[in-house]
């Protein structure tokens, strides 16, 4: 079954944790969002970025790769639980584009046999994402 909605970023906390070199740098995010459409709940994100580009005064024009997990807690179509995503991804010209893979056996409650995979996207515009699932 595919579900889908959107997302909203409530916290965002980023800090470099490698030297800064040629314009590069590593850094990790701490982050919690909100999800809205057939999940309705909460997630906390911890993302390792590598930037390829970045530019302090324009954070929108920087080039990177990211390797996340997210635990999502909440409701999926009124079933109650949490599981965790794998989220890989790069950031370009403002655009943050993930694939996501639903990690096997980290479903909790009514959501414990969850699988699946999906994308999520975010830009000026505002934060998607969809997932393919098996309940």
């Amino acid at each position: 079954m595919r579900i889908s909605g959107k997302y909203n970023p409530l916290q965002w906390d980023e800090v470099t944790i490698g030297e800064v070199l040629n314009g590069t740098k590593f850094t990790k995010a701490s982050i919690k969002s909100q999800f809205m459409g057939d999940i309705e709940g909460t997630a906390s994100i911890e993302y390792l970025m590598f930037y390829t580009s970045f530019d302090e005064a324009d954070m929108h024009a920087a080039e990177a790769t990211y390797l996340g997990f997210m635990r999502i807690e909440g409701f999926l179509q009124g079933k109650e639980g949490s599981f965790v995503l794998k989220d890989t991804g790069t950031f370009s010209k403002g655009v943050a584009e993930s694939s996501l893979e639903i990690i096997a056996e980290s479903g909790t409650k009514q959501l414990k046999d969850i699988s699946g995979a999906g994308s999520a996207k975010a830009d000026q515009k505002g934060c998607v994402w969809q997932l393919d699932i098996l309940i």
